[in-house]
């Protein structure tokens, strides 16, 4: 009889491991501990790293990651992130006193990051001289921006990248698929026209080229960009002369000072608002476009943002 007994409970005790073993196995996100992602070192050299899979806590240095964590409803899980860059989609985060303030996007608190105690740290390229002091706290994923391949394409790859430590690659890849259609759009609206883009900050007008911020006007939607010399990512500081002479299509202006709530800074519409702008045929013909200023800024790479950048384009370009 006992060792019927003693039988029985072995049985049993198999039966249970393999159900807890199929449990395991049909989530999936238990099978692995770490996986490896391509991502960027200090030196914006491609490295493979190794992560945890589906970390808990997530320590947030960049808004545009936090942009994909939010559409993939994995917010809950922030444990920190730098609360004085301010966007209206992710305010929430701003708000929640749970959430550990970090610092800025250029300067970490590091204190309150050990604090925090996160699983991973998410940077982009404002942070790339810190990398190798965060990754002495939890490995550093770092992203940016390829202008090589164009901002859609960079969108697209990071999404998958990130949305692979969190299972989450089918949900971003159908978040983002949506992006070429709306390009080509817009690509036809702007075959054979000019325009000129620049970042207004100080009350002064630096033109972007190509390489700089904002670069999927040129890139992508196909504008020819007047002021395509410009290879630096706040721009050359230019004059309104060079409207006048230029006179492009179109004039695309990004408010910095708006973007970083800067004290007492004017609003790029004052700023843009003078006589020799006057006498574009940008202005007279109502193509001046004033970009979301946080967006463009702040989370250029997001996918909330991204498709609040293409609807700034389509309101300035198809609305007319």
């Amino acid at each position: 009889m006992l060792k019927k007994m003693l039988s029985i409970l072995c049985c049993s005790a198999l039966l249970l491991s393999g159900c807890a073993q199929a449990s395991k196995q049909e989530d999936g996100k238990n099978e692995r501990a770490t996986i490896s992602v391509t991502t960027l070192n200090g030196n914006q050299e491609s490295v493979e790293l190794e992560v945890p899979y589906d970390p808990q806590r997530i320590a947030i240095l960049d808004m545009a990651v936090l942009d994909m964590l939010d559409n993939w409803g994995l917010g809950n899980r922030v444990v920190g992130m730098p609360k004085s860059s301010k966007i209206d989609y992710l305010l929430a985060y701003n708000d929640n006193a749970d959430i550990a303030d970090l610092g800025t996007l250029k300067e970490v608190d590091m204190e309150a990051l050990m604090a925090s105690e996160p699983d991973i740290i998410f940077i982009g390229g404002r942070l790339s001289a810190q990398y190798d002091a965060l990754s002495k706290i939890a490995p550093v994923v770092y992203t940016a921006v390829d202008n090589s391949k164009g901002l859609i394409q960079s969108v697209k790859d990071n999404a998958q990248m990130i949305a692979s430590i969190f299972g989450k690659e089918a949900l971003a890849l159908e978040q983002t698929e949506a992006f070429d259609a709306r390009i080509d759009v817009l690509k036809k609206a702007a075959a054979g026209k000019s325009a000129i883009i620049g970042m207004v900050t100080s009350s002064n007008f630096n033109t972007l080229g190509n390489g700089s911020r904002c670069s999927l006007i040129g890139n992508e939607i196909g504008f020819t960009n007047l002021a395509d010399d410009v290879d630096t990512t706040h721009g050359n500081e230019s004059s309104f002369e060079l409207l006048v002479d230029k006179n492009p299509d179109y004039i695309f202006v990004l408010d910095r000072d708006s973007a970083i709530n800067a004290e007492g800074a004017k609003l790029a519409q004052e700023v843009m608002n003078n006589e020799l702008v006057q006498q574009t045929a940008a202005y007279q013909n109502d193509h001046i476009v004033y970009l979301t200023p946080t967006v463009w800024y702040l989370a250029e790479g997001g996918i909330s943002a991204l498709d609040t950048m293409l609807k700034d384009l389509e309101a300035g370009l198809l609305a007319q």
